[in-house]
């Protein structure tokens, strides 16, 4: 196993002692989160809090890798398969249910551990969240409609026009925060960037630790190559079958998960499932590469409050014990929280 380029620091000083602890754990898909998650949450006395915008889906236990249920038995897990598939979840639903399961945790005395790869989502409860009006779903459909029917590049360059600011900092290619930005637009006459400058719901009341895991790209292919093959010998195509029998809108959070477009395309006879696998696996791949890059730009915590490791995880006992003891030295400085788990 590769040793942390950056091992784990001693924490600085940052937060109050009436602010109670949480920790952080993030890092790409397939990284091992939720082993590790699992073994800490059992020392530490933890309650582990979905972090991540797909495996809110109880759609989706196999082709999001949620904890299996003897996992879910073993310590307290919250916010995991908790909405339908026909509904659109958003930052600010998660950040309300995230801080609710947070109050509960500490109430009990146990440690909260955020655990999952939604950076965005994380940063709502680290950073605060802009509160942006939610657009009527008229706007929000109309506004997909006009991408799908002029193409992203199009509709960028009619949000130049409007909102430059917004426009500038987006890739005409990408679709979704193409239409996003120009939705935020029609509903309510202000640009995207506009509101999240303005004043918005402040960061939630912890002394947030974070351990993030940032394994090598060719260790990482090879576990989603690895993951996904084993997503179809338990049940990956079932999974989808049964949500295209929900005839859902398409351009639902749940119909863009990871595997679902491509074993969609599949069942309908469009093409073979091994070309859905190589489909998947490199969509996938290419997703983790976007995950390391936004948590690289977006510290999760002050200096010296982050944990990195360079590595994965398919069973925290593989890890050495002399790692595991130097992060859980790190967590308990950082939270500086002597009964938690005691």
């Amino acid at each position: 196993m590769k040793q942390a380029e950056h091992p784990c620091p001693s924490p600085a000083t940052r937060y109050t002692q009436s602010q109670p602890p949480a920790l952080v754990l993030a890092g790409p898909t397939c990284s091992g989160k939720s082993a590790l998650a699992l073994r800490l949450a059992q020392q530490l006395g933890g309650v582990v809090i979905n972090a991540d915008s797909m495996q809110v889906y109880k759609d989706l236990r196999v082709l999001t890798a949620r904890p299996d249920e003897a996992e879910e038995q073993r310590v307290p897990h919250r916010l995991y398969g908790v909405l339908p598939a026909a509904h659109k979840g958003s930052v600010a639903w998660w950040r309300e249910q995230a801080l609710a399961a947070m109050q509960q945790a500490w109430h009990a005395g146990q440690l909260p551990i955020l655990c999952g790869g939604t950076g965005m989502y994380m940063r709502a409860l680290t950073d605060g969240l802009a509160q942006i009006p939610q657009s009527p779903p008229a706007v929000q459909q109309a506004a997909r409609a006009l991408v799908a029917e002029e193409g992203a590049p199009a509709v960028h360059e009619r949000l130049m026009e409007v909102d430059p600011q917004t426009a500038a900092r987006l890739k005409p290619v990408d679709s979704q925060r193409v239409a996003r930005a120009w939705e935020v637009w029609q509903a309510t006459g202000h640009g995207l960037d506009w509101w999240l400058a303005q004043p918005g719901l402040p960061p939630a009341p912890a002394r947030f630790v974070a351990v993030r895991l940032d394994p090598s790209r060719v260790e990482l292919r090879a576990r989603i190559q690895a993951r996904f093959t084993a997503m179809l010998e338990q049940g990956g195509v079932e999974e989808v079958r049964a949500l295209l029998q929900q005839n859902l809108d398409p351009d639902l959070p749940a119909m863009r998960a990871h595997g679902v477009p491509e074993l969609a395309a599949m069942l309908r006879g469009e093409i073979t499932q091994a070309e859905a696998a190589t489909r998947a696996v490199a969509a996938t791949g290419r997703y983790t590469k976007r995950q390391a890059t936004w948590f690289a730009h977006h510290p999760l915590t002050a200096e010296g409050l982050t944990c990195m490791v360079n590595a994965c995880f398919s069973d925290f006992e593989q890890f050495s014990e002399r790692k595991y003891d130097e992060i859980i030295s790190f967590i308990l400085k950082g939270i500086d929280a002597p009964n938690i788990g005691s």
